[in-house]
């Protein structure tokens, strides 16, 4: 993939170097320039919502979201290993309040143990779910869109739900589907 981001980048200084040589360096500060400042506002994003789960962790606000879902998650991902599902909850609340990258950490977790135990129903559902990404509201993207200037940055928020839902729901059930052609448990 880098091959082809380098083949674009190289092809596009080539043209504008066609068409007026003046234009690469500023062209190429600007972009340094929006890189860093995309950069940095990202930065501060994660930094607030990984504060607010960590403050949220040390209140006990996360393992007792995690015991509420339990009943879903159990059914959902076929495993009762309270770490695991812990994991997933967490990795799962971080996506659903557009949390984006705090959710990572969480997420990984929940893989490695489920990997661990060779839960490969779980792994493979929890993989789906989580690329789905539901979102109720997709902060970081709003975030980014209001430091663009955006006039309406709130207008993808039902699109995003939307989508979102129909990909959780049309992924868990190919998992389903998948594991029951399959006669795989675990």
């Amino acid at each position: 993939m880098n091959v082809v981001f380098v083949c674009i980048f190289i092809l596009a200084c080539v043209l504008l170097i066609a068409r007026d040589p003046s234009l690469l360096l500023p062209a190429l500060l600007e972009g340094a320039k929006n890189a860093v400042a995309l950069g940095l506002t990202l930065a501060a994003i994660y930094t607030v919502w990984l504060g607010f789960l960590r403050v949220a962790q040390d209140a006990g606000i996360l393992r007792g979201l995690s015991r509420a879902m339990r009943p879903l998650t159990s059914r959902l991902f076929r495993t009762r290993d309270p770490q695991v599902l812990e994991h997933i909850s967490v990795n799962l609340a971080a996506n659903f309040l557009g949390m984006g990258a705090a959710a990572t950490g969480a997420g990984i977790c929940a893989m490695r143990l489920l990997g661990e135990q060779k839960q490969n129903y779980a792994r493979a559902m929890f993989f789906v779910v989580n690329c789905a990404g539901l979102q109720l509201l997709p902060t970081t993207a709003l975030s980014v869109r209001v430091q663009a200037g955006s006039l309406s940055p709130y207008d993808i928020v039902l699109p995003v739900l939307a989508a979102s839902l129909s990909a959780l729901v049309i992924g868990a059930l190919l998992v389903r589907i998948v594991f029951a052609k399959s006669g795989r448990k675990g």
